[in-house]
Order: structure tokens, then sequence, then C-alpha cells
């Protein structure tokens, strides 16, 4: 898929269900996440801000001025959406560079090359970590409903930005405004053709939980699980796993990683 492939497991390798509720609590009643993280603009193995490809683009998207964080990370939303093509990647702790170097990637790995130009920018991020229904894919793979995981783990951006963590749909994306009127609603997110969960976000906010109608893309109801936020997605990752099992994963990436998402 745009943010996670398919696999010959349906059970998949995601950890989220060997304890705990549907709240997010652990089997001691903690949460999973730390709402408060405090994220790091520090570089991880996935946001390998220091390479040189890296420096590369952000030296191109910078050019040198000042620029505010919301208009960076629009300018790294595009220059990334521009230069890396949609594919269906399947390896969510793909180093950034990876991705950049082989321009090509799933929403997933191209998120983290965002986040990972940000972190270089000096702008804290940390990720939310969403489990999600593999109904979600279904239009995309419209033929392989028997194989889609039944359950999906999203690491969902947050920036923090003049003092408050805000999701990068809100920032990379119009305003979104009160729902007045059906005419007045965004058109619909697929999941199909061209345009990619990655490419959404650059023309609407995403709402992932229940909130006052607006003019958003609403996906609250195929979250299955909110994990809460982690300080970066490398360490989401680490505890939970990865939606694919290893072994499928290392068998099917080779040839996914290849297959364009974007038609």
């Amino acid at each position: 898929m745009t943010c996670v492939l398919l696999g010959g497991i349906r059970d998949g390798d995601i950890r989220h269900d060997a304890s705990g509720d549907e709240y997010g609590h652990d089997a001691s009643g903690d949460e999973y996440g730390r709402d408060a993280s405090g994220g790091d603009a520090a570089a991880t193995p996935i946001l390998d801000w220091g390479n040189d490809d890296v420096a590369r683009l952000y030296d191109d998207i910078a050019e040198g001025a000042i620029q505010a964080a919301p208009e960076f990370l629009v300018s790294a939303h595009r220059s990334v959406g521009a230069r890396i093509r949609a594919v269906y990647g399947l390896n969510d702790q793909q180093p950034a560079s990876v991705t950049l170097s082989r321009g090509r990637g799933s929403c997933s790995q191209r998120l983290a090359v965002v986040e990972a130009l940000a972190r270089r920018h000096g702008i804290a991020t940390r990720a939310r970590g969403l489990v999600l229904r593999g109904e979600f894919w279904y239009p995309r793979f419209r033929h392989l409903h028997g194989v889609i995981p039944k359950s999906v783990l999203l690491a969902w951006p947050e920036f923090l930005i003049d003092g408050s963590w805000r999701d990068i749909s809100e920032i990379v994306s119009p305003p979104a405004l009160p729902a007045v009127s059906v005419d007045s609603a965004v058109e619909p997110f697929t999941n199909s053709g061209e345009e990619t969960l990655f490419d959404a976000i650059g023309r609407a906010p995403i709402s992932w939980g229940k909130s006052v109608p607006c003019n958003c893309l609403d996906f609250s109801e195929f979250v299955e699980r909110d994990l809460g936020t982690f300080d970066s997605r490398d360490e989401l990752f680490e505890k939970f796993g990865q939606t694919m099992s290893t072994p499928v994963r290392v068998l099917l990436d080779p040839v996914f990683r290849n297959w364009s998402a974007s038609g």
C-alpha cells in the first residue's frame, strides 16, 4: 500500500495486540505512548539527516534563506513528493537516505524523509502510532483483499511549531473550514489511482479521531487503536514491530519497492 505493503501473512507482525485494551493501555494500565512526548530534532537510524544526500536536498529546499517552520515543511513535502516516486515499499524502518537515493518510497518512507529534513532544520518531531484496519487499503488492492493485513501500523508525524504539536496534514494542507453544507466538503480520498495518502495531505487536513465535522478527510472509522505518541518513529517500530513479519518483508520487498503506487 502507500503506507505499508501487502504480505502473505494477514496477521502481520504488529505486537500491539499481545496485551492491552482498545484505549491504548498496556496490561499494567499505563498508556503505550506518551501524549506529552517531547519529541526530538536529533538524527536517528531512520531519520538520518546527517547523510550527504539528505543534506543536499535540505540545501536545495532552504536555498540559504531563513524560513519559518511551517513554510519549510510545506516546501519539504512538495519537494519529496516531486522527487520520490510512490511505490509499495514494505520496510518502515528504512533510513530516509536510502529512500532518497533510490528515488522511490512508500507513504511511510516518504513521510520519514520529510521528518528527517525537518529535524535537520531544527524542528522537533515525534510520531503518533495508529493501528488502522486493513480495509482502509481495500480500494487500492481490489483483487487482493485476502492478503491485506488485518491491522496496519502507521507512524503519523507531528511537528513542534511555536510550542504546540501539530500533525503534518495541519501544516502542509489548506486550513480546515467548518462544514456547513455538502457542497463545501472536500473531495473524498479514494485510496486508489494516482493520489496516495502522502499526496492527499497536501490538499486537505486529516482527522484520525472523532471530532466536530469539518472540511477535512475523516478516517476515524478506520482507526483500530491509537497507541499514543513516541519520541521518534524508530521508538514506535522498535516497541511494536512493523506491519509485516520480517521473513515476508525480506522476501517481498525487492518486488514491492519497485511497484508504482501512483498508477
